[in-house]
């Protein structure tokens, strides 16, 4: 079923975050601190906006749907809220493997979307399925009610960042109505409007 997330909820999104991490791969062996994955990707919708934040329960979470209706606003309460307690648990200082080592680099410096992305498409969303809820219709049930969440909140569209390496998700988020509107090295930003 899907239901709001939770608070208690928390440990069991990370893990989702951390089981999901390598371009829809298990990235628990590329990382030391297991923690740090949740704590960029999911956290920051948890603590910030728990109304756009939605638990895929099958006998215990098996996915969620995380996004916030307003990307520029979403930005600048982490910048106040959220990151600042990050960076001082994860200094940039410190030597850290490859993996860690860019996560932190990202609690340093969130990645931004490009600023005429967020101008047409201002919402933007996060998904992450484990391997059993995969092909079962939950993920397209999963994006239809964040969707409609973000899209009752006022915002006309929605994007989201997907690793170019990545061609399942690719291959979902088209399905589903979106678009590449931008490109860089590594990752598409994909967009749709809201109907």
């Amino acid at each position: 079923m899907i239901r709001t997330a939770e608070a208690a909820d928390r440990d069991a999104l990370y893990d989702v975050c951390l089981r999901c991490g390598d371009a829809g791969k298990d990235a628990s062996g590329l990382l030391d601190d297991p923690e740090l994955l949740g704590a960029v990707y999911v956290g920051p919708y948890l603590a910030l906006e728990p109304a756009t934040c939605l638990t895929l329960d099958l006998d215990g979470p098996a996915g969620y749907a995380l996004g916030t209706p307003d990307t520029a606003a979403f930005q600048a309460r982490a910048e106040e809220e959220w990151w600042p307690g990050l960076r001082a648990r994860y200094p940039r200082e410190v030597e850290r493997r490859e993996l860690d080592a860019a996560l932190v680099a990202e609690i340093w410096t969130p990645p931004v979307a490009p600023a005429d992305v967020v101008a047409e498409w201002p919402a933007h969303l996060h998904i992450d399925l484990l391997e059993r809820a995969r092909g079962t219709g939950w993920g397209k049930r999963l994006m239809t009610e964040l969707m409609d969440r973000l899209g009752g909140a006022g915002a006309p569209g929605v994007h989201l960042m997907v690793a170019t390496s990545n061609v399942d998700a690719i291959r979902f988020y088209r399905r589903l109505g979106f678009a590449t509107v931008a490109r860089s090295d590594d990752t598409d930003v994909m967009a749709r409007d809201f109907d």
